[in-house]
């Protein structure tokens, strides 16, 4: 160790910190503390290296910096001086220690946080591949060369999977990718309605749209759930747009019926109006092929079509996407281009590849394997809760819904099993004006086995306790 006497500090030349670093931190806290005064000239960086044994240029690169940063001024002729900090800076206060319990991460997500995939069976070795394949081929496709309305050979691959799986027929051009299905749900209300104008929402339904709906300024009126899927708005409603998950019922459960859809499509047309169908977990049906998109019922002539990617691959991509009717691609264009893009142009093509390769395609039917034996388990858990409530399979989906008998109420359970670690949501906050919904929310797909049995011992003896009052 080489002491400065100057600068009452010492070079570590075993720490892991470059020397010119641990120069800059002595004249910064020299100059904020006070202990070096203001206009103080410094050593000239040849006797300042020869003072300490080190190169002259790494003490040129340490006085550099702090005349970057406005702690030394440097002054022809005259070499460099500690600026004025006035009452700007303050010392540094050393921040409380904390337990070591509260600095250790929340792990996420908990039992039974619905909509989230098992990351932990992230296909990991076949997207690395699809990356580095290209990395090698094309480097410049992850950076350059796409337009704001997404990856062409992505735009493409989606069009092919939304005729394949979802029975939409739409080319390329009328899709566009966005960053995540909520980005794509708040494209298509920033081009379609204005402020004051109304918006028809599922009651129960997705929260997050609800509050942005409000905060634009916008109208809802609220659309009842029964036994064919959401109840179609009347005339006077004044809504020229109405918002379905007409696949899976969020956070319901059950499928739209073939006559419900048709009410739907000749409501729109009717009324001049627009269908937004948010198929955000359709891929996932434990019975049979999945059930085809309302899009595809209407041929794309009053319907968008909103996916994501975050449900049915992973939550961290945040890449969905819109499929749109010929007539909305310019209007969505621009809004895009009015706004922003926000989805992330990098991975958009190593996706495309893999997609293109059958890799995505594995992934979901593997998913799905390991998902229904997930339900399974949890279904066979749930049937052994009768003194409780019930619930209604609908085979389909990343969350089943426990309904409550009638002296238990949903958000008393829901924050007794928090304080112990575990997440069941409240079905009643999912409503809007008291409707009597009363049930818990339980997502299984990013849990194992072992985890829900733990996670259901918690729950099952906060029923207990909530029902004994």
């Amino acid at each position: 160790m080489t002491q400065t006497a100057w600068l009452g500090f010492s070079i570590d030349r075993n720490s892991g910190t470059p020397v010119f670093e641990q120069i800059c931190a002595a004249i910064r806290d020299g100059a904020i503390t006070g202990a070096l005064e203001a206009g103080r000239k410094l050593p000239a960086t040849r006797v300042f290296a020869t003072e300490i044994g080190v190169s002259r240029s790494t003490v040129v690169t340490a006085y550099e910096q702090l005349v970057a940063e406005g702690y030394l001024e440097a002054v022809r002729g005259s070499g460099y001086r500690i600026c004025a900090m006035g009452e700007v800076e303050l010392s540094r206060k050393l921040a409380p220690e904390q337990p070591e319990a509260d600095l250790a991460p929340r792990g996420f997500p908990l039992p039974f946080e619905a909509g989230h995939p098992d990351m932990q069976l992230f296909p990991h070795r076949q997207w690395a591949k699809s990356v580095a394949r290209v990395c090698r081929v094309a480097p410049q496709s992850m950076l350059v060369g796409g337009s704001h309305l997404g990856n062409p050979d992505l735009r493409k691959a989606i069009a092919g999977h939304v005729a394949e799986w979802r029975g939409i027929d739409a080319s390329p051009n009328q899709v566009i990718v966005t960053a995540g299905s909520t980005d794509g749900l708040e494209v298509c209300l920033r081009t379609l309605m204005g402020a004051g104008g109304t918006v028809a929402l599922e009651n129960p339904g997705y929260m997050p749209l609800r509050r942005f709906v409000e905060a634009q300024g916008m109208q809802a009126t609220y659309m009842g759930i029964d036994g064919s899927g959401a109840e179609v708005p009347g005339d006077d409603s004044g809504a020229r747009l109405a918002i379905l998950t007409p696949s899976h019922q969020y956070p319901l459960g059950g499928a739209m019926s073939p006559n419900r859809r048709m009410e739907f499509i000749r409501w729109a047309e009717r009324g001049d109006a627009w269908l937004i169908e948010d198929d955000y977990d359709s891929e996932f049906r434990y019975a049979g092929r999945p059930i085809p998109a309302l899009a595809g019922f209407d041929h794309l002539n009053r319907t968008i079509y909103v996916g994501s990617f975050s449900k049915i691959f992973s939550n961290t991509l945040r890449l969905g996407y819109l499929v749109l009717p010929e007539s909305l691609v310019t209007p969505v264009a621009d809004t895009i281009r009015r706004f922003g893009a926000k989805a992330s142009f990098m991975p958009q093509q190593a996706l495309a590849e893999f997609i293109d390769k059958g890799e995505f395609y594995r992934h979901l039917r593997r998913m799905r394997r390991v998902y229904a034996e997930r339900r399974k388990v949890l279904l066979a858990r749930l049937a052994g809760w009768q003194a409780f409530g019930a619930c209604v399979d609908h085979q389909a989906g990343m969350q089943l819904v426990f309904h409550l008998r009638e002296g238990i109420t949903d958000r008393e359970v829901e924050a007794l099993a928090e304080e112990k670690g575990v997440i069941a949501r409240a079905l009643s906050r999912y409503a809007v004006g008291g409707r009597g919904y009363n049930g818990l929310m339980l997502g299984f797909c990013a849990y194992g086995e072992d985890e829900m049995d733990k996670a259901l011992d918690v729950l099952e003896d906060c029923l207990h306790q909530v029902a004994a009052g």
